[in-house]
């Protein structure tokens, strides 16, 4: 059930960022498919891409987690 709640702030953020899918699975090294599984919350990102896609998004993990609201 967390993993559903972690995509949805990933897209939320990355829509705020005006990025694409694919511009971001592009800069974690992945290909779409696998970034979509973390946004569709079928798969939980790895502590490497959690760091990178915080980076990206310019987003604590706290709040990607749901640890924090800000």
């Amino acid at each position: 059930m967390i993993n559903v709640e972690v995509g949805k702030r990933l897209k939320e953020c990355r829509k705020s960022n005006k990025l694409t899918q694919r511009e971001i699975s592009q800069q974690l090294g992945i290909v779409i498919q696998q970034y979509q599984t973390y946004e569709s919350g079928r798969y939980q990102l790895d502590y490497e891409k959690l760091v990178k896609v915080c980076k990206i998004l310019n987003v604590s993990a706290d709040y990607l987690l749901g640890i924090s609201e800000v």
